[in-house]
Formats: C-alpha cells, structure tokens, sequence
C-alpha cells in the first residue's frame, strides 16, 4: 500500500541551526536532477521582480517568498515535521506507534511542487510554491514530474493499493496509468444532507489525515481497496467503495 499525502500550504518555521537540504539523501535519487533544476529555479524566480505574480501569491505571503531564496542554507526537519495544517494535525505523526512509523517509511510520500516525493526520513526546508505554478525556464510544474515521476512512482507502489489523499492540483503530477490504474483509491470527502451530497473541502483534509493514520496503524496487509475500506470503516467512518472501472475506485467518506 502506497499513501499520497498533499503537502500543506502552512509549514513549521525552519529551525535556527543545522544542515540544510542534502538532495542526495533524499528517497528516490533518480529524481535529484528534476529537484535541483525545480529548486534553482524557484531560488531565481523569487529573487525577481514580479516574485508574487509568478508564484500566484499576495504581498502577506512575501516572507515566506523571500525565504525562497534562502534555500540552500536554511536548515532542513523532517518531511512530517516540516508540514502543518489540518491534515497533518489529524495525522499526529509523531504520536504513531513504533509500527506506524515504520509503515509510514515504506509507504507514505507528501507529493511536494518542490522536492517531489518526500517520504518521513527525507529532511526538507519550508518553501511556497504550488503545483500549479509556471516557473520561468521549466515550464508547468505538475507537466515536469508527471515527465519523471511514472517509473520511480510505479515502483514504489508495486502491485498494491494506491491510497491518494491528495487535491487534483497535485495528482496532476502523477496517478497509476494502464492496469495500474485499477488499484488508485481515491479519498472523497462528503457531506449528507436530506439524500443529498456535496463535496466539503476544509473537512476533507481533516478527514484525509484521519483515514491515513486509520491505515498506518492497521496491523494486517491491506492489499486492496476493500481492504482499506473495511479498515477506514472499522475505526468508526462511514464510507463506501465506489469502482470506476479502468480509472480505479474511490473511497467515498461520509461525514
């Protein structure tokens, strides 16, 4: 099983002293090229005129643009200490049994514009930068990983579950493509009223990080997206499997 976290837009701020991002160190090496060329250019970009145009952000954020260019020195935490916000708040990483954790290592990865992939022993800087920004020189981010991304990702994944709890904007980057694309679970996040559904949104993230600790913490395989939703169903959730045939299945949550 294979669990894609979003990264959040609200990051812890970076610590006073020690190393900062080694790109080497980070899981899947094959991808430091697409970091180093994603990071070099977000350093250029944000130290430009018209910084908070490219990067689609208003004059509160400028700080955190500005910390942009500091990227090669600011010292690096950890990928699940770096992230905040409702998801990661439901996620409570650090309170995960020993089991969890190791689970988590093996497969849980936050899909950053920036670093790509980043798993919980990757260390990481805080940044701002969407998936759907254009930087100057490379182009549509979510079209550049989805250029590098389907052979380390498929690997990762193997032959299980593929549990996305991600917004499209970053799905966009990549999804499991051919057969593999049966074993995508979507997490979907509803509310009911009268018979009648809608979408909820800040909900949702709650719920995602909820559903990705429920599954951490399972103590058996879940190799199917059944599995996983008897699990999420077990803890309390109410939920249903919807299939979408070639395009995969999702995990509908009823809150």
């Amino acid at each position: 099983m294979l669990i894609l976290l979003p990264p959040s837009e609200g990051k812890a701020a970076p610590r006073r002293r020690g190393r900062p991002v080694d790109l080497a160190t980070l899981g899947l090496p094959e991808l430091t090229p697409t970091r180093a060329a994603v990071r070099d250019a977000l350093v250029a970009a944000s130290a430009a005129r018209g910084a908070l145009d490219v990067l689609g952000v208003g004059e509160s954020l400028r700080a955190e643009v500005e910390q942009n260019t500091r990227l090669g020195s600011t010292p690096a935490s950890g990928a699940l200490e770096t992230y905040t916000g409702v998801l990661y708040d439901a996620l409570d990483f650090a309170t995960l049994s020993a089991a969890a954790k190791r689970r988590a290592g093996r497969g849980l990865r936050v899909q950053s514009a920036l670093w790509g992939p980043v798993g919980p022993a990757d260390r990481i800087t805080p940044y701002r930068l969407s998936m759907a920004v254009t930087l100057p020189g490379l182009g549509p981010l979510a079209r550049l990983w989805r250029a590098v991304l389907p052979g380390p990702m498929a690997a990762l994944a193997g032959d299980g579950v593929v549990v996305d709890c991600r917004s499209s904007t970053y799905a966009a980057a990549w999804t499991p493509a051919g057969e593999a694309a049966r074993q995508l679970l979507a997490v979907r996040v509803f509310t009911e009223v009268a018979g009648r559904r809608t979408v909820v949104s800040h909900l949702a993230k709650h719920t995602r990080g909820q559903v990705a600790r429920v599954l951490l913490e399972h103590p058996g395989r879940l190799r199917t997206a059944a599995d996983v939703t008897a699990a999420v169903a077990a803890n309390g959730h109410r939920c249903e499997l919807v299939d979408h045939g070639r395009r995969g299945c999702s995990l509908d949550v009823l809150r």
